[in-house]
């Protein structure tokens, strides 16, 4: 006994690949930050890195000082003159970071550069109340320093932004609308010939005539 056929499942078409237009995988690489976007913004977080280093140095060599270790102040002077001058080569990075730090090679954020005057002058400030003994004004001004280098330590090690990919599925849509919009232009033309055919809407009878004293019988086909 021959066993009965088995219904087969009818293949689905397979539907066209647009081009540009690749499906999503999660496991697709991130797109690359461009060279010009990366080297400044490497550069700031290094300088961001050290400075914010050195802050917390001078907060514990304040404190050794304070316990009585005088050898300690020396090492704080020597640290806030190292602070200084990284703060003044941060000045160069920071414009560059401005000048073409964004997305697409746009002009980048404008903080670093602001952050890094406003900490270069509240060095100097540092230093000058340091040096005249005004304990409390360089105790508080102090405090104050070394927030703003962290702050700015957290602010350079923010993810960079990326330049948006060129897509190219709004050039698609465009065809694809201005050729549908041409398909119903045809399909609306056509039927327009097919009443011409037809005769009068396709009723089977001729047009009757226009001119003047032709008083024709319709005829029937």
């Amino acid at each position: 006994m021959s066993s009965p056929p088995v219904a087969r499942t009818p293949r689905l078409p397979r539907l066209p690949r647009l081009p540009g237009l690749a499906p999503a995988s999660p496991s697709a690489p991130a797109r690359a930050v461009p060279r010009g976007v990366r080297v400044p913004r490497l550069l700031l977080r290094a300088t961001t890195t050290a400075s914010a280093v050195l802050g917390l140095a001078q907060t514990v060599l304040a404190g050794s000082f304070l316990n009585g270790h005088y050898e300690a102040l020396r090492a704080h002077e020597l640290t806030a003159m190292a602070l200084g001058g990284l703060l003044i080569a941060q000045l160069p990075v920071a414009a560059l970071v401005r000048r073409g730090g964004g997305a697409g090679g746009a002009r980048g954020p404008w903080w670093p550069l602001g952050a890094t005057a406003l900490l270069l002058a509240a060095s100097g400030a540092q230093t000058g109340t340091g040096y005249e003994r005004a304990v409390g004004v360089h105790v508080t001004l102090g405090v104050l320093l070394v927030s703003g280098l962290l702050f700015g330590l957290v602010g350079a090690w923010r993810p960079a932004p990326v330049p948006p990919a060129t897509s190219e599925a709004e050039p698609l849509a465009e065809s694809e609308s201005e050729s549908e919009s041409e398909s119903g232009t045809g399909s609306g033309t056509g039927g327009t010939g097919g009443t011409g055919d037809g005769g009068d809407g396709g009723s089977g009878r001729l047009p009757r005539p226009t001119a003047a004293g032709a008083d024709a019988v319709e005829v029937a086909p």
